[in-house]
């Protein structure tokens, strides 16, 4: 209470309102994920692109493999006889047999992955933007910024798979070639090598991923899009990039999940081999890698939706 000029003012005790501090990562996702749940139209148009692409292009890769075996003939390498009892042989087995596989492969590769780099660019770039809209109509549709994104992301992981293969071929050369050939230092250096490629790809890749979404919110073109998924989680969105880094958690956790449970149905027909061998094991191998396929699309598809949502209620809190 307090007295001023005669008059009598009662203050408040009661605790100011509770402010909406934080945007809660998982919790919130776990919404997304209920709302996709609710709009199967969605992981529809997910899957049509997706596999609108995917069976034609693996139509395409196994054709060619077929032509490629059947001109080359594999019979001197010793192949029939690979054994990994022996590892120095095993390892002469599998370099003879890529130094006659390479040529051919070679040859196809120079016009078969351009193709198939501007197939999956533009398959994805409209299909993303269609799916997009079909979530939300105020979305900016812009599939050829989507396509043009999408395709600078495939040469980035062309360039990181290219100096991968570079770095395995270091490896081999410096503890292969040597008087005293060491598998055990050339499998230390590989998986070393590997792990850092990953880890660059795994820091670049999200840049690559969430740059197109922001195209789309922002209304910006490919280098501003670029330039603010770099500084993505700052100034008025702070602390936004944590919550993105939560998610991502949860969605790798969920997909090693799903690997295992993919793993898990393979295996359970094992005990009944008896019965179920052939052709309708391969069948059974089939619908349980056909759910994964559609299971990961699924929380691909929730990633990308709680990226929006978390984004607006980031600028909303702002």
């Amino acid at each position: 209470m307090r007295v001023e000029a005669g008059q009598i003012e009662l203050q408040s005790t009661s605790p100011p309102a509770a402010q909406p501090n934080v945007i809660r990562g998982t919790q919130s996702f776990l919404r997304t994920i209920a709302e996709c749940w609710k709009r199967p139209s969605l992981l529809g148009l997910e899957l049509l692109w997706r596999w609108g692409f995917g069976i034609p292009a693996a139509a395409v890769l196994g054709w060619e493999a077929y032509r490629v075996l059947s001109s080359v003939s594999l019979a001197q390498t010793g192949i029939a006889h690979f054994s990994l009892i022996d590892t120095v042989t095993a390892a002469q087995i599998l370099s003879a047999t890529v130094d006659v596989l390479l040529p051919p492969i070679r040859e196809v590769a120079r016009w078969l992955l351009p193709v198939l780099a501007v197939a999956w660019a533009l398959a994805s770039g409209f299909g993303r933007s269609l799916m997009l809209r079909r979530y939300d109509t105020s979305l900016r549709f812009a599939p050829w910024l989507m396509v043009g994104l999408q395709f600078l992301r495939i040469v980035v992981l062309g360039a990181s798979v290219v100096v991968w293969f570079a770095c395995l071929h270091w490896a081999a050369w410096s503890s292969l070639s040597g008087p005293s050939p060491s598998l055990v230092l050339y499998f230390v250096q590989a998986i070393a090598l590997s792990f850092a490629i990953f880890f660059f790809w795994a820091l670049v890749s999200w840049v690559f991923s969430i740059a197109p979404l922001l195209a789309l919110l922002e209304g910006t073109g490919m280098i501003a899009s670029l330039r603010n998924s770099l500084r993505f989680g700052r100034g008025s969105l702070r602390g936004l990039r944590s919550k993105l880094v939560e998610i991502n958690l949860v969605l790798g956790i969920v997909k090693a999940a799903l690997i295992v449970l993919a793993m898990v149905f393979c295996a359970t027909p094992v005990p009944f081999k008896e019965e179920i061998n052939g052709t309708s094991l391969y069948v059974w191998w089939a619908l349980v890698a056909v759910l994964y396929c559609v299971a990961s699309d699924f929380f691909q598809v929730a990633r990308i939706i709680g990226f929006l949502e978390l984004w607006r209620a980031g600028r909303e809190l702002a």
